[in-house]
């Protein structure tokens, strides 16, 4: 099926993310000229002599992981985020609307308190956000099953992993823990290695993958209920499709770097202003969008201040001017 861009749309969305990441690894603490980042990549395929050993370290130790970090988390909660909007017909559906961020940050703060190794960390966090789904689910079969249902009952899974989460912070050690798990909570992709994408990158991708090539189901399923089944689509396994896909890269994205938030609210609705209602557009646009914006809200996260800023705080001070610029741009875009 085609994209349904322009060719030169198309080269746009590829390499705009690329640009992005090129940019990052120059950007930093210690600044890198262009020449040298390119000499460093040359002579990873032994095209060229390595540079120095602080440059290599630099690129390759360091910012590297997280730009290919930044850049799975940013598509995964952007496309995630997207999902959830079309399903839900709510605009303001998020990657946390069925309670999946608290629930997978609860598994985390567990796993740090209990001592575990970032693997394991990473593991039950993943699991407890696939747990918070099943309770959602479970939840909203008590009232009508229907979208509202479900919509109420994430919030209320939500606000218990909250509660919990606030229980742990309190049992927590304030000088060895508390501290690290208050940072986790506001979003930071810093000290992550490529160990930290052994688990979470082929997960991201694969689900990411499998929106991208049934994303022209997303188009019908904004009919109402009838017309779909006239199509000869089922529609409850359809529905369960794209929310398992979105569930599972929702919790391992935040086992990996915690709450970052507006990444799945912000995007999308960028992505429409740009590119129209389209999903057939919407779900490649929001896959390059999305990671292009968390890489360079990264840069600016460890780039701007001595000491590196939560990754949440920028997202939310782009966040919410955007959306007041949407709220005057389109009335019409909550009602």
């Amino acid at each position: 099926m085609k994209l349904g861009f322009k060719f030169s749309t198309i080269i746009l969305l590829i390499f705009f993310p690329v640009f992005c990441a090129l940019v990052s690894l120059c950007v930093g603490r210690l600044n890198i000229s262009v020449s040298e980042v390119f000499n460093s990549i040359l002579a990873r395929f032994s095209l060229t002599e390595k540079s120095s050993a602080l440059v290599e370290s630099a690129v390759w130790n360091i910012r590297f992981p997280r730009i290919l970090l930044s850049a799975l988390v940013g598509l995964g909660l952007s496309v995630s985020g997207l999902v959830f909007q079309s399903l839900f017909s709510n605009p303001l559906a998020t990657p946390d609307t069925l309670g999946i961020a608290s629930g997978t940050s609860f598994g985390a703060i567990l796993g740090i308190i209990c001592g575990l190794s970032v693997f394991f960390t990473q593991l039950l966090a993943f699991f407890t956000g696939i747990l918070a789904l099943v309770l959602t689910y479970l939840g909203s079969r008590v009232g009508k099953g229907n979208n509202v249902s479900l919509i109420l009952s994430g919030i209320m899974i939500g606000a218990l992993f909250n509660a919990l989460l606030s229980l742990l912070r309190f049992l927590a050690d304030t000088e060895t823990q508390l501290p690290s798990i208050t940072y986790f909570l506001m979003g930071s992709l810093d000290g992550r290695g490529y160990s930290s994408l052994l688990f979470g990158a082929p997960i991201i991708l694969i689900c990411s993958l499998f929106i991208f090539l049934l994303r022209w189901r997303l188009n019908v399923m904004v009919l109402n209920t009838e017309e779909i089944i006239s199509l000869g689509i089922n529609v409850k396994l359809l529905r369960a499709v794209f929310i398992l896909l979105a569930t599972v890269i929702v919790s391992t994205a935040v086992s990996m770097c915690g709450q970052v938030g507006w990444v799945g609210l912000l995007v999308p609705h960028a992505c429409r202003l740009i590119f129209g209602n389209n999903y057939i557009k919407l779900v490649p646009a929001s896959l390059s969008i999305g990671s292009s914006f968390l890489i360079i809200t990264d840069t600016l996260a460890r780039s701007m201040y001595a000491s590196e800023i939560p990754i949440s705080i920028l997202t939310a001070i782009i966040g919410a001017p955007f959306f007041i610029f949407l709220m005057v741009k389109n009335k019409g875009i909550f009602s």
